[in-house]
């Protein structure tokens, strides 16, 4: 029998984990001499390469010493935190990346939180030790207090720490002692990470992960807690609330390098992928035939944060996109339920719309960034937070917020930070930076980002998970500034927006295409008010001296999709097709407007 060992590889966004899992790949010689391949080799898809995140996770295997390496990569962001949970169940350990500078940041303290309490065993890589102004002992007790604070055991305390540069190739005990390659974090995989444990008794794999493929289907893939699973055998599949259904297995595979082989039977302590079973779900178990025993289920945190979504209504209605109808929207949103498990999807009293519930504004925003690629076209409400009601008391999502900025403008983030009923829990100083730590609601959260960047010349850095229920904080002030919205269709012109520059910012260029009610910039006051953009300049057959000056017109602000998702009002929806992201107001019509606006305030 082989000998296997399953590791996670956990991190915080950008700290190198996926270098490093494309530098093991390539030690481990998987690919031909002739054969051409990319950087950062795991994020294949095209939304990780542009913003630089693990979104997904991904199995790859290395075959070491006559051992083969299972490598888990796993998302860096507490958003994705479904996709931890359930794939740190088919690992025996971890490997905590940290960045020789930054050390240890709040994402990473969420996943590693997860890993400990499945009792996993740590390796601690500190990377990019080539880097100026590091400081790898400072980090390595600072991963220790973490460690500590998360109640490890004293045998996850006793972990074996490496150094190195993914990106230059080497890791070693010694930082101060460069090696010539990356084999020692292999050896101390051998060494340190368990085999798997072999359990007696028939049967059990748990569903943590699904494939799709045109040809068969849905493939289930999950690691072999126990027993042995063959090609063609009986089963029995385990689902929610103790039903059980009787299936076949029709093919099995083996992750092999970057890819998978057929395999006849997979035995314990291996993770495989399972063809030919329908109807099964995340965290269902395949047992024996005869005496089916069922693993308990995955347990996922709560959603903190839902959005309404709904058809796109607006006047430039299917111009882009190629699924528009409530079905397409219905469809997507339910298949996309199936895998993301953090995700939840309700219907509403209108159908048309849909509330759909996730972890945090980005983890909305992928969802809806996948789905604009894709050909769709929706409308998104403002992100709300969900609350509870615990012992009569309202409690809201609190979350730990992390600003690194420079010292010249930590003041304003802090004042910036408890106007949101942030309230300051550290303060000091890592390198030239100021470190701060606040605990803040997930309200004040939406919008913040924009504001504290705009404090600090772009010199910030954010993060923030998620903490606790905690009760409600009071009213926190939302945008100051009320909207410019177009009074009509059609092209704006230079000429109108010079003349109106007066009035606010505009996000919108000059010949853009625009439609009546659609929010076109910021106005300086805090009223929305109605312009006519349109309106170009009156000809004469006179030229006039000295006054025909070309227009000079401050550039458009644009915005990210985050961005406009945290920017929206609750009278305003977002736009979103496969070529635009535009803001407008529920109501079009200026009179339906008002007349809501009376209503409401009549409420």
């Amino acid at each position: 029998m082989q000998s296997i060992r399953n590791i996670a590889i956990i991190a915080h966004v950008d700290h190198g984990k996926t270098t490093l899992v494309d530098k093991i790949i390539h030690v481990s010689k998987i690919f031909r001499e002739n054969q051409q391949f990319d950087d950062l080799i795991l994020d294949n898809n095209d939304l990780e390469r542009e913003r630089g995140i693990t979104i997904l996770s991904k199995n790859v295997s290395v075959r070491y010493k006559d051992t083969k390496i299972n490598i888990i990569d796993t998302p860096g962001h507490a958003d994705f935190g479904g996709e931890v949970e359930r794939v740190l169940k088919m690992a025996d350990g971890v490997i905590l990346l940290v960045d020789a500078f930054e050390g240890p940041m709040p994402q990473t303290r969420f996943v590693l939180g997860k890993a400990l309490s499945l009792g996993l065993t740590p390796i601690v890589v500190v990377n990019k030790v080539d880097k100026e102004n590091c400081r790898p002992d400072e980090v390595h007790e600072a991963v220790f207090d973490l460690m500590f604070n998360l109640d490890a055991t004293e045998e996850q305390l006793g972990f074996q720490t490496l150094y190195g540069s993914a990106k230059q190739n080497w890791m070693g005990p010694d930082w101060k002692n460069p090696t010539d390659s990356i084999l020692p974090l292999l050896d101390a995989i051998l060494e340190h990470i368990p085999a798997p444990k072999i359990e007696e008794g028939s049967l059990q794999l748990q569903i943590t992960s699904l494939d799709y493929s045109s040809f068969v289907g849905r493939i289930a893939i999950g690691r072999v807690k126990r027993g042995s699973i063959r090609e063609n055998a009986q089963l029995s599949l385990c689902k929610a609330e103790g039903l059980i259904k009787k299936v076949k297995v029709k093919e099995l595979h083996v992750f092999e390098g970057l890819g998978k082989i057929k395999a006849e039977e997979v035995t314990a302590g291996d993770i495989c992928a399972v063809t030919g079973i329908e109807d099964f779900e995340i965290g269902d178990t395949l047992a024996d035939l005869e005496k089916p025993e069922a693993l308990p289920r995955i347990s996922i945190d709560e959603p903190t944060m839902n959005m309404l979504f709904t058809i796109n209504n607006s006047p430039f209605f299917g111009k882009e996109g190629k699924f528009v109808t409530s079905r397409h929207l219905r469809d997507r949103l339910m298949k996309e339920t199936e895998k993301n498990l953090a995700l939840r999807v309700e219907p509403t009293d209108n159908e048309d719309k849909f509330l759909v519930y996730g972890r945090g504004i980005l983890h909305l925003s992928v969802l809806i960034e996948t789905m604009r690629r894709e050909g769709y076209e929706l409308q998104v409400g403002q992100p709300q937070v969900i609350y509870k009601t615990i012992d009569g008391v309202r409690h809201e999502p609190i979350e730990t917020l992390v600003v690194d900025v420079p010292e010249t403008t930590s003041g304003k983030v802090i004042e910036l930070a408890t106007q949101r009923k942030g309230e300051l829990l550290v303060m000091e100083p890592k390198g030239d930076l100021q470190h701060l730590e606040f605990k803040i609601p997930s309200r004040g959260l939406i919008g913040l980002r924009n504001n504290v960047l705009t404090a600090t010349q772009g010199e910030a850095i954010m993060n923030h998970r998620f903490s606790a229920y905690e009760p409600f904080k009071g009213a926190i002030p939302g945008r100051i500034n009320g909207s410019l919205i177009s009074m009509e269709g059609g092209p704006c012109t230079a000429y109108a927006i010079d003349k109106l520059q007066d009035r606010g910012n505009f996000f919108v260029d000059p010949g853009e295409e625009l439609y009546g009610g659609q929010v076109i910039g910021e106005h300086n006051r805090d009223n929305d008010i109605v312009i006519n953009v349109q309106k170009g300049k009156k000809l004469t057959n006179m030229r006039a001296s000295g006054s025909d000056d070309n227009t000079r017109i401050a550039p458009a602000k644009k915005f990210s999709l985050e961005e406009a998702m945290e920017y929206i009002q609750k009278d305003e929806y977002l736009e979103i097709t496969p070529k635009n992201i535009r803001m407008r107001k529920i109501y079009l019509d200026e009179n339906e407007r008002n007349r809501k606006a009376k209503e409401h305030q009549a409420v």
